[in-house]
């Protein structure tokens, strides 16, 4: 990139760089502040390429494949069960992919202030971990918000429950940054492996369950494919996992929650209160019924699906519906609800990307037999991050909400930079 004047660096590069190095704290506060930072970005970056003429970031076997895939989502929506609200996310889901490539340009362009973003998501760990605790502790966090669930730690999330989700989401982030910013003999990373273990703990004291199956799946992935990261990543698990031992002891609500209240929820062990039931659930009766439901519209909708966001309209028709549990804004599953919504055509895109994601790992593991790496430990925890959302057995979001998939598309841009520059 190539700027003419001050005024213009300032608009198409400090701005953009500041905006998002402030992404994380602007997660915390909601989706508002997270998805018009995006935005502007994206349409800065956009800017710029037509005011100089030159579209070649955008040349790229990644954004083709994103392109069609926009396209796809446009097309079903026009022809599928119309809405606005559909045509809404689908049109203005391109933001996403100008945005990768925005911040991977920028990157290679000063890759300085990739340290910014390292000292923001550095201060909203420890705030959250503080608070988080303090909350824990006292019944009520530092702004005087009381949780009305004793079972859940919020912090300044209030009400929405999604501090877990937070930690996880951001957290593979977080420790590779760490690991390519601040060398491991440094004090700070002392100090940084307290907030790893501590953070890691916070995640199962809020009680989300999803949140605490993806930092241990993404501590795995990290301790089978690194180089050498091996024993730092046992040492941060194995102390929040001791860490967690204690705190049960004192405290059993949390994990009654993540584990008790899940077994029961499946209905692996009965209740005794309760009439016997013979029937297995998947996480829970409600889930089971949401994927019933889902695949009894896919049976009718097998190509195109039902519709982005179609399934909250559809659950309730009778020929689709199980229980009154069967409703929701979403399937609760990112591969049932892409299969659902967006048909078979729709899910050869993800699937597209799950065999991809799986034929670079194991080039990797392959190389690593031989003492070589296709990818550098920095990228193994990028790909961790990825790899949480990639999963496809586990209870998740909506895959169309904007707060889901900044925290997603948060990781691309520093493996796409890394790649590019290794």
């Amino acid at each position: 990139m190539i700027f003419n004047s001050n005024k213009e660096k300032f608009i198409f590069f400090t701005l953009p760089i500041s905006l998002f190095s402030l992404l994380p704290f602007f997660l915390i506060t909601g989706p508002l502040l997270s998805d018009l930072s995006i935005s502007l970005i994206s349409l800065l970056f956009l800017f710029y390429c037509v005011k100089h003429k030159n579209f070649f970031f955008f040349k790229n076997k990644y954004f083709y494949f994103f392109l069609i895939f926009w396209l796809y989502l446009i097309f079903n929506t026009l022809i599928n069960n119309f809405n606005l609200d559909s045509l809404k996310i689908s049109i203005f889901y391109f933001r996403y992919g100008v945005f990768v490539i925005a911040i991977a340009t920028l990157l290679s362009v000063d890759d300085k202030f990739i340290k910014y973003f390292f000292y923001c998501i550095f201060i909203c760990f420890t705030s959250l971990i503080l608070d988080g605790f303090y909350e824990y502790f006292v019944g009520e966090n530092i702004l005087g918000w009381k949780n009305a669930e004793s079972s859940r730690i919020s912090s300044f999330f209030g009400d929405e429950k999604i501090l877990g989700s937070y930690l996880s989401r951001l957290w593979p982030i977080f420790f590779g940054l760490s690991i390519f910013i601040i060398k491991q003999q440094n004090k700070i990373f002392i100090f940084l492996l307290l907030i790893f273990i501590l953070s890691e703990a916070l995640i199962f004291l809020s009680g989300d369950r999803t949140a605490f199956f993806n930092i241990n799946l993404s501590a795995i992935f990290v301790i089978l494919f690194s180089h050498k990261l091996l024993k730092l990543r046992l040492i941060t698990l194995s102390s929040s996992i001791l860490l967690l031992i204690i705190i049960s002891f004192i405290n059993p609500t949390a994990k009654e929650r993540v584990f008790d209240q899940t077994i029961k929820q499946m209905n692996i062990i009965k209740d005794r209160e309760k009439p016997k039931v013979d029937e297995l659930y998947i996480f829970s009766k409600e889930h089971t019924h949401h994927y019933i439901t889902a695949y009894r519209m896919f049976l009718d909708n097998k190509i195109l699906g039902v519709g982005v966001k179609n399934f909250r309209k559809l659950c309730s028709d009778e020929k689709y519906e199980i229980s009154s549990s069967s409703c929701a804004p979403h399937p609760h599953n990112t591969y049932i609800q892409i299969l659902t919504e967006t048909g078979i055509l729709g899910f050869l895109f993800l699937l597209t990307v799950l065999i991809y994601f799986c034929f670079y790992i194991v080039k990797h593991l392959f190389l690593k037999i031989k003492g070589k790496y296709y990818f550098s430990d920095f990228e193994i925890c990028i790909l961790s991050g990825i790899a949480i959302y990639l999963w496809p057995i586990i209870p998740t979001g909506n895959i169309f909400n904007n707060w889901l998939n900044i925290a997603l598309i948060l990781n691309l841009p520093f493996l796409l930079w890394s790649k590019r520059r290794s």
